[in-house]
This record gives C-alpha cells, structure tokens and sequence, in this order.
C-alpha cells in the first residue's frame, strides 16, 4: 500500500475568489492540489468552512475561513536502489534527468524494482511523498533522453497542468524506414488496441494525439527525424509514424522490419540488425520553472548507440550517393 502523509492549511478567502464554488475556490489559492484532489477531500469530510463540514457546490465568500486537511498519497513502500542515470539539473523545486535507454521508468507488472522510480528514492529521498517519486511525465523503456521529476507537491502539481495545457515542450530524434521530401503533422486519435492489449493504434475512438516533424536529415533508405509532441499518448510517436507508413528503426512491434538499401555493404546491414530498441531519443525540453516562471531549456545529446547508428547511415550514403530528392 501506498504510504500516505497529511498536510494542515488554514485559509482566509480573498476577494478574487468571492462567489465561486469551494472547489473551484480552493482550486485557485491552493494551486499544488488538483481540483479532483480537493474534491475528495472536501467529500471525506476533511474540508471546514467557516467551522463547518461542507460540500464541493457550496458558495464562498471573501473573507471565509477554510480549513484543509490534506492527504497526499506518497511514491509507495518502494525500495531505494542504485541505479544509473544522468541528472542534468537539480534545484529546490525541479529535476531533469536523462534516462538511459533500457531502464523502466516506473515499477509494474514484471518491473517491481530496479527501475527509474527507485533510483530516483535512492537519489533524492524526499520524492518518497511524491505520487510517483515525482515524475511528470513518462519514456518507454528503450527510449532514451530527458524527463522532469517535481521536488514538492507545489512544484508536482504546477508542472502536471503546464504539461496538459502543452505548456512543456518535448523535442525527439527519431531515424525511421523510408524516404520523407519534408516534414508535416500527424493528428489523429490513438487509444488501445482492443485485441492486442500492449498495442496502441490509430484509431477514430481514441484520445486526441498530435505530432509534428520535419526532416533533419535523409540517408538512402531512412531519414533522421526532429519530432515534437504536442499530446503525449502512450507510443505516440512510435504509433504516428508507423501510421503514416515510416516506423522507427529497430520498433518490432510497430512492424519495422530491416529496411536495407541496395547493396548495402556488412558495416550498414550489422548496424541495422544489431540495433535492438526503436530508434528514438528524448532530445530536448522546454518549460517554465515551476516556482518563478523562468524560461528553462535542457538538452542531452543522443547516446552512442542511436550516434553509431546515424554515423553508419551517413556513411552508407556518401559512399553511393544521396537519395532524390
């Protein structure tokens, strides 16, 4: 089970606030909280205003006096592990990490431990009164590249409503089979694929999902894709580009079979082949610092096996000659 810690606020309403609903109220002057998180706790009974139990509709007035008692559901009884991974930056309120290809990010079915969650207790005790361990935001596991983890519950909440208002920019590299002449959008919707239940699709009663890319650069048989997610679906990317007909490099369940062109010599067909994961990094991230809104950009170059890979491709189209274009 979940540890769970508690947090006392007393309030007294300001005038912006004259008029609305408590929950919308309280939405408002505590900002760490979800809307749905105080609503619970206003339903159990763990809300007062002006002394009184009360209820999410209730109207509020300035100057009202509110009681909180907040209950926060921490990380969970998960143990603190050494695991390997870079922190690009640390300060009181945020955390960037770049996450090595092949480290889950979260414990579950089959991953209880040794993954990016315990690491992260190991590193930064304090991220055990987080919900998980502070995370905003989530990688597959054999992508690389860049994640925010929240250091406070103010910080977790402020970032988890800047990420659904696309406030958070998240720039990928992706090398993938075929030739594109440039770049454009995938809008389409994305839910589970009803059958194979480890599979997202493309599909009309799925969840809004929109991807952009351009091409940054084209190989014989593949090109080298700057991909920026405005939604952030599971296997958005992967599942996008498959759609459109060019899967990632190494992706065998979005069906990227190798992809050779002619007479590829034994360098470019071992690369390929022994290119294990698809070929996607976490490239770049933009966002405002969650305390005082200050314009923050990291960037973590790609690993040396996503480089090989995209060094063995330029090799193979110098040695026979760029593509049409």
């Amino acid at each position: 089970m979940s540890a769970l810690r508690t947090e006392q606020h007393a309030l007294v309403l300001p005038p912006e606030v004259d008029g609305l609903r408590l929950d919308q109220a309280l939405a408002q002057v505590l900002e760490q909280y979800s809307r749905s998180m105080l609503k619970d706790w206003i339903d159990a009974g763990q809300v007062r205003l002006n002394g009184a139990p009360t209820r999410p509709r209730a109207r509020v007035a300035a100057g009202d006096r509110v009681e909180v008692t907040a209950t926060l559901a921490a990380a969970g009884e998960l143990t603190p592990q050494a695991i390997a991974f870079t922190v690009v930056h640390a300060d009181p309120a945020l955390i960037v990490i770049d996450k090595p290809a092949g480290l889950v990010v979260h414990p579950g079915a089959g991953n209880p431990d040794r993954t990016l969650v315990n690491g992260l207790l190991a590193r930064f005790p304090e991220l055990a009164a987080l919900p998980r361990a502070g995370l905003v935001h989530r990688i597959d596991k054999d992508t690389s590249g860049l994640l925010i983890a929240a250091r406070t519950p103010a910080a977790f909440q402020r970032l988890v409503r800047a990420l659904a208002r696309r406030r958070i920019h998240r720039h990928y590299l992706a090398v993938v089979n075929g030739l594109l002449v440039a770049g454009g959008t995938v809008d389409m919707p994305i839910g589970r694929d009803p059958v194979q239940r480890t599979r997202m699709r493309v599909m009309e009663s799925g969840r809004e999902a929109v991807t952009h890319f351009r091409v940054a650069e084209r190989f014989r048989a593949h090109c080298l894709l700057e991909v920026e997610l405005e939604t952030g679906r599971t296997h958005q990317i992967r599942v996008h580009l498959a759609w459109r007909g060019h899967p990632l490099v190494g992706d065998s369940r979005y069906g990227a079979r190798p992809h050779l062109p002619p007479q590829a010599d034994e360098a470019l067909r071992t690369a390929l082949r022994d290119f294990g994961r698809q070929a996607l990094h976490a490239w770049q991230l933009e966002l405002d610092h969650p305390l005082d809104g200050e314009p923050l950009a990291f960037e973590a170059p790609p690993p040396a096996d996503f480089t090989a890979l995209v060094a063995a491709l330029a090799a193979d189209r110098d040695a026979h000659g760029a593509p049409p274009t």
